[in-house]
């Protein structure tokens, strides 16, 4: 299904364009990367996620489900790839969709650290982290059922490369597949975010203690994905605030301040901070702002979670942001845009149970508002 027109002769601010690093978007409307798992076991992209991905295209940026930089970084049934050239290629169909609809698509980077289980692993080897410290949520959803956290293995000083190689392979990888650029995922929980927080990094070498030790694996990842795509084309997601994935760190306003202040150096596409609700708020209290990670990053701004347009202009308006993502609004509204620029209301969430299912239903059967019968909100 081909996006709608823009109908309202009136420009918002949401509405207007803007320039991200090294591209221009139409739109200060982004899609915020969501797991929805419509892969299967060869984690290849398929006709499914095309047909999904060109429905939201009228979005100025796409940031596209994350996609696995290898098989140790696996933790999430029926996620897509980006580990190996098969994988790479299936993705281009996606790209090309994207742009045909005159939107721009970067691919999220994700190595899942200790929110894995060893049965995700060809060698059955245990998930990675930081530390030897153990996710204490109930159980996670593995092959063949739900299975109980392990105690992950701790990275040793010498894998650092590797780790770093994997995500500038990908990135690699992804560039040749066509897409805009790329996201760096360190935050909610998976490997790059458990290296930042003090709460799972108790490392003593050099990746580990001061805010500097433990933002070193993400510069390293960082620069090796800049010498990929250029800096104008990198963006990275941090989660300050988010108890997701068993997250949160007594520390955490002054060392995610400290981040946001390291990555203003690098002249990125993006800094995309999850500032809201949605995932749940860690126990620390005085939570981290977009407009206190504005006086310390002057870079292009994107805010994330839980937004409605009101108060997404609001933020733009004020400067404390440059765009913002939205992720469940456009599951089902695939015409988020439109609905933002005419004023038209938003259809109704449905249940949970049905954003992971292993077909279209709750992924691509969602009508515009021009086709709908669908409950509005």
């Amino acid at each position: 299904m081909t996006t709608s027109t823009l109908e309202n002769t009136e420009t918002s601010t949401l509405q207007t364009p803007v320039r991200i690093g090294d591209v221009t978007l139409k739109n200060r409307v982004a899609m915020a990367p969501m797991t929805r798992a419509r892969s299967d076991e060869s984690r290849l992209a398929n006709d499914l996620m095309v047909e999904y991905y060109r429905q939201r295209a009228s979005a100025g940026l796409i940031i596209s489900e994350a996609a696995v930089i290898s098989d140790e970084a696996r933790g999430w049934v029926n996620t897509p790839g980006i580990e190996n050239d098969e994988q790479a290629e299936s993705w281009r169909p996606v790209v090309d969709a994207v742009h045909e609809e005159g939107s721009k698509i970067f691919m999220q980077l994700w190595h899942m650290g200790r929110a894995s289980h060893s049965s995700f692993h060809a060698d059955g080897s245990l998930p990675v982290a930081p530390s030897g410290i153990k996710h204490r949520g109930e159980y996670i959803h593995a092959p063949g059922g739900k299975k109980p956290f392990e105690v992950p293995r701790e990275l040793r000083t010498d894998e650092m490369a590797r780790i770093v190689n994997d995500f500038r392979t990908a990135a690699r990888r992804a560039k040749d597949a066509g897409f805009d650029g790329v996201e760096i995922h360190a935050a909610n929980g998976y490997l790059l975010d458990t290296f930042l927080q003090s709460s799972t990094n108790h490392r003593t070498d050099e990746y580990g203690g001061s805010f500097e030790n433990r933002f070193r694996l993400l510069r390293e990842v960082l620069e090796a994905v800049i010498e990929v795509f250029g800096a104008g084309r990198v963006g990275v997601r941090l989660g300050p605030n988010t108890d997701y994935n068993d997250m949160g760190s007594e520390d955490f306003r002054e060392a995610f301040l400290y981040y946001s202040k390291e990555l203003d150096a690098y002249d990125l596409a993006y800094l995309h901070v999850i500032d809201g609700t949605t995932f749940g708020r860690h126990e620390f209290g005085n939570y981290l702002t977009l407009e206190e990670v504005r006086d310390v990053y002057r870079g292009t701004l994107m805010g994330n979670c839980g937004y409605d347009k009101r108060d997404a202009e609001a933020v733009i308006d004020d400067g404390q942001a440059d765009l913002i993502a939205f992720g469940r609004p456009f599951i089902t509204n695939p015409d988020l845009v439109e609905r933002f620029a005419n004023d038209w209301p938003l259809a109704a969430m449905p249940d949970a149970s049905i954003w992971y299912s292993a077909g279209p239903e709750g992924y691509t059967d969602f009508p515009s508002y021009r086709e709908s019968d669908w409950p509005q909100a």
